[in-house]
């Protein structure tokens, strides 16, 4: 049985994090977040120590390790806002623990530098959730790709991602894009990091829309040319959604044949935990082509908007 801990564990992801690690049969030892609204602690975890500060988060982890002969935190679980992601992993490796943290990994490019430096220092790893890498749909429709890679004719891609969200989006650091990244990072990385595992990293792109609530353009990647459509305006759904009462609508085609992985979607996170805990997982060098290229496309964003 593994110690875990955990951060932003009131945060709309954590509850995906949580079943992860009581399904895997390890063990949450402490949690943070600065709001307390932690019930679903309850569900999985009650007895685990929780705190609304970082500091005395840090000096509970420090007493365990020093009062406790043997003990040891295995691994920090990220779920806090994407801007804090890198000093949250900083935290784990410096206190002896592997860190698991979702997408991005972090904001900027030059940060996954001084944290591969920091694995190698602290002999720890960084894995990442990049969930869809292990859907059974995607993993079949990879193989067809690579099977296939000898033709010279590209693939036809469109990708189009609308969840809409609600006034409160605007208000929460999700809507601030200098700690969340904007659309194309905080809704967007996912399935970039998609895209190229599929169909290789990319050449150019062409920015046609850049607001602050949709993103919109054109992707050339090594075996496909993508068009790409991001948006939380529910204005934006489909006809079809907004019949069936969806707020959000997920299409990816290739070849103008439609991708259906929307089943066993929600279960993937403990695939991920599973991957990691035997050996395997997703670090560094996977996140860096999708994290590279949401950067570039949120610079040239700065010059439409």
């Amino acid at each position: 049985m593994k110690n875990f801990a955990i951060t932003g564990v009131a945060g709309y992801i954590a509850p995906r994090h949580l079943k992860a690690i009581k399904d895997t049969g390890n063990n949450l030892i402490a949690a943070l977040d600065p709001h307390d609204s932690v019930g679903i602690l309850d569900q999985y975890f009650p007895d685990t120590a929780f705190f609304t500060e970082f500091e005395r988060f840090d000096r509970h982890i420090e007493m365990l390790k020093r009062r406790e002969k043997g003990f040891r935190l295995d691994y920090l679980s990220i779920c806090s806002p994407n801007n804090l992601h890198d000093a949250h992993i900083r935290f784990a490796l410096r206190v002896g623990a592997n860190a698991i943290c979702e997408k991005p990994l972090v904001l900027n490019p030059w940060n996954l530098d001084a944290l591969e430096a920091l694995e190698k220092e602290f002999n720890q790893k960084i894995y990442t959730i990049l969930q869809l890498r292990l859907h059974p749909a995607l993993i079949e429709l990879r193989n067809k790709i690579k099977s296939s890679s000898a033709s010279s004719n590209k693939h036809k891609v469109s990708l189009n991602y609308i969840t809409s969200r609600g006034l409160w989006y605007n208000f929460s650091w999700k809507g601030d894009n200098q700690k969340s990244g904007g659309v194309a990072t905080n809704i967007g990385i996912h399935f970039f990091d998609l895209l190229i595992w599929l169909f290789g990293e990319s050449d150019t792109f062409e920015l046609k829309i850049a607001k602050d609530n949709k993103m919109g353009g054109t992707l050339a990647l090594k075996n496909a040319d993508v068009e790409w459509f991001l948006s939380i305006d529910k204005n934006d759904l489909p006809d079809e959604a907004i019949r069936n009462n969806k707020r959000t609508f997920r299409s990816i085609k290739v070849d103008s044949k439609e991708i259906e992985f929307t089943e066993g979607f929600t279960e993937l996170h403990t695939e991920v935990y599973r991957d990691i805990l035997s050996g395997g997982g997703f670090g560094i060098n996977e996140s860096r082509p999708s994290i590279e290229l949401v950067y570039k496309i949120r610079e040239a964003a700065k010059r439409l908007i």
